[in-house]
């Protein structure tokens, strides 16, 4: 099958969350399982544009309102990542170095989704599915079946995958104009509660509709920032697919960030001396468990309760346990977990921003990793920490409580908790320290974890599935 990934994110080309591991991970497992698929996004200017070789695919002109503007289409000329990469140029809108957090994201992903449709018009053969990935690519089942230009592309299925339905990317009424010509008898495929919702546009017309795991797909429909009736409404075509990891990239035998590998037989030594590394860099005790927090610093992940619950933590247990985190987001945060790191000296430390190379020592180096979440469509991170042997503390939401399994339970490795609150997470720190008292136990949580099976390849098969069942 040829399947056309759609996508404001893409690893390594350009990533702010989980979204851009799947779309960078699923293509290249879904040719090794031997199907075609490419991945259309954005052309932002970044590193691995500027990195790589590039051949021109296509130009071409078309309008978002009464803006008529050009647009450019690039492929990636070496076939690096394992599957076709194309990203598309608009000046003015796209050429820009950060994903998000621009005014005019509303114009710059909705120029973006009509270039590749009107792009896709123009070729000689159609793709089987098109993969939509959130909210930046749900117009797209719309104009394919709506816009009078596109009506040849109206039989084409389509899929659009959620990896987060908080957002939406609505828009008022007054910017309907920017979508190309469409039935107006329509209008409803557009809208929730009174504004242009394109992450509800694309629930009401895609094929079908995939989450990034059971129990998210349940939440969703009681749940989901004011779509939870539409969810219920569309339950029929809902489907939650665990996301994978790719065990290419994260596997501490062979990671290329890794001065110390290690495996399954040699797990203590492996960890004691990435952790090592990282005492050494920021002062922390290596004689003490280290936890690590590695994400955004905002609500979604419960970041606001992590400083509190730290220094609760810290105190209860006399400063027998380090922490360190790694991320950025809302400024008041920062601001907190940065005044930590003078009084608590030698038992905290933090990293404002994200360094991938750092990320990957810490999950080798750390032996827990805090996941407090409030909402957690599937996560990445507990999965990533389970590959390299440290054991995830998360609260029982989403992918959280699909992926990790309780201590107290006979077949059990991680520590989960009901409520994303200080005490809930200094109690299960506590727990952990008691744990990490204990070599042995930790040893067989370890080993346990590690030889959990995360990898892509079951999950294509559920992929493909989905898309036959279109077919």
């Amino acid at each position: 099958m040829e399947i056309i990934h759609v996508s404001a994110e893409c690893y390594p080309v350009a990533k702010a969350g989980g979204l851009g591991d799947v779309v960078g991970a699923l293509p290249k497992y879904q040719v090794k399982a031997g199907h075609i698929a490419k991945v259309v996004m954005p052309m932002y200017r970044t590193k691995f544009l500027y990195d790589n070789e590039w051949t021109v695919d296509f130009k071409g002109q078309t309008n978002l309102g009464n803006w008529v503007f050009d647009y450019t289409v690039i492929k990636e000329s070496s076939n690096k990542l394992g599957y076709d990469l194309y990203l598309i140029d608009i000046n003015g809108l796209l050429d820009r170095q950060k994903i998000y957090g621009y005014d005019d994201d509303a114009e710059r992903f909705t120029a973006f989704q009509i270039a590749f449709v009107n792009w896709m018009v123009h070729w000689e053969h159609e793709p089987d599915i098109v993969h939509c990935h959130d909210y930046h690519t749900g117009l797209i089942p719309f104009m394919m079946q709506y816009c009078y230009d596109y009506n040849r592309l109206r039989h084409i299925p389509s899929v659009l995958t959620i990896h987060n339905a908080q957002y939406q990317g609505w828009m008022g009424w007054d910017k309907s104009r920017y979508i190309p010509r469409w039935d107006l008898w329509k209008r409803g495929m557009l809208d929730w509660n009174d504004t242009i919702n394109p992450l509800a546009s694309g629930i009401k017309c895609a094929s079908k509709v995939t989450t990034v795991s059971w129990s998210y797909m349940d939440e969703l429909r009681t749940n989901s920032n004011g779509l939870e009736k539409l969810f219920e409404y569309e339950r029929g075509k809902c489907v939650g697919i665990l996301n994978g990891i790719d065990n290419e990239v994260w596997n501490p035998a062979t990671d290329k960030y890794l001065t110390h590998h290690y495996s399954t037989k040699d797990i203590a030594a492996g960890k004691q001396k990435n952790k090592k590394i990282l005492c050494e860099k920021f002062g922390l005790d290596i004689g003490k468990p280290l936890f690590i927090f590695i994400g955004r610093l905002v609500g979604e992940k419960a970041a606001d309760v992590l400083p509190y619950a730290i220094r609760q933590a810290i105190e209860q247990t006399n400063g027998e346990a380090c922490f360190l985190v790694l991320g950025s987001g809302e400024t008041n945060v920062e601001w907190e977990f940065q005044q930590m790191a003078e009084p608590y000296r030698g038992v905290f430390n933090v990293v404002i921003g994200y360094d991938e190379t750092l990320s990957h020592i810490m999950y080798a180096g750390a032996d827990f990793l805090l996941m407090p979440s409030r909402v957690e469509p599937c996560g990445l991170n507990q999965m990533y920490s389970m590959r390299y042997g440290t054991v995830p503390m998360v609260r029982s939401t989403g992918g959280l409580q699909d992926t990790v399994v309780d201590m107290g339970d006979p077949d059990g490795f991680g520590i989960r908790f009901n409520h994303a609150s200080a005490d809930d997470i200094t109690y299960s720190i506590n727990r952990a320290v008691s744990v990490y008292q204990d070599s042995m136990q930790m040893e067989k949580m370890r080993k346990k974890m590690m030889e959990i099976d995360h990898s892509w390849e079951s999950t294509v098969d559920e992929y493909t599935n989905v898309y036959k069942s279109l077919k």
